[in-house]
């Protein structure tokens, strides 16, 4: 039902027009409807308020059973909004990591993968540091190069608060990667480090040398002159 109220409120709120254009940006294989990210926002907004939930399991049934059952990619961001809805915060803790990495896994492309890393994962990292530090490491050796890019940017947002030996140890197996979607990661977390500690990111840099790719270090770099 809820993916029935979602799929409709969407078609409404469309622009078709826009929708090859969206798609082709996107380069996705799933269509758009044609709704713009402030409207499906306030849309998402409407649809959600009318939705309650009861548990942790009844939440994360709904962000699934949209997932799951998207065939527009606007349906799959509603699913990443409701899974960011404030009212479940308090659900927001290690046991809920399946469901992302599912979404990670089918996603598989960079919209879905970089907010769920660094919105979701992110604060879980914060609030379960050691059973979130040993999985990161984990995904980060992942035959998956989703769930790598998710480790290396996952803190893209704890600022101080950023575990830079957990960050330098995820970024580590990518190093050798010739794959654009990690050493764009690996370069952007960088960046964003930067912001709080120039003079490790500088040193970092220097140490790996020519172990980190061209494009990792110009990003690294970027705003450091």
């Amino acid at each position: 039902m809820l993916l029935e109220q979602v799929r409709a409120a969407l078609r409404d709120a469309a622009d078709p027009g826009k929708a090859p254009a969206m798609q082709a940006y996107m380069k996705s294989a799933m269509p758009f409807h044609g709704v713009a990210a402030p409207m499906l926002c306030k849309v998402a907004r409407t649809v959600f308020a009318e939705v309650s939930f009861s548990s942790a399991g009844r939440w994360r049934t709904h962000v699934l059973t949209l997932w799951r059952g998207a065939r527009f990619r606007e349906e799959r961001y509603a699913a990443l909004l409701l899974a960011g809805d404030r009212r479940a915060e308090s659900f927001q803790t290690f046991a809920m990591m399946p469901m992302y990495e599912e979404m990670i896994v089918t996603g598989a492309w960079w919209d879905y993968v970089d907010d769920i890393a660094a919105h979701r994962v992110g604060p879980i990292l914060q609030r379960e540091p050691a059973r979130m530090k040993r999985k990161m490491l984990s995904w980060s050796r992942s035959d998956d190069l989703w769930k790598r890019r998710t480790a290396i940017l996952c803190q893209l947002g704890l600022k101080e608060e950023t575990d830079r030996d957990l960050l330098y140890a995820c970024i580590e197996p990518s190093l050798p990667s010739r794959e654009f979607f990690l050493q764009k990661a690996i370069g952007w977390a960088l960046r964003q480090y930067a912001r709080t500690d120039p003079a490790a990111v500088r040193l970092y840099v220097r140490t790996q040398g020519e172990r980190l790719n061209s494009l990792s270090r110009r990003e690294a770099l970027k705003h450091l002159g």
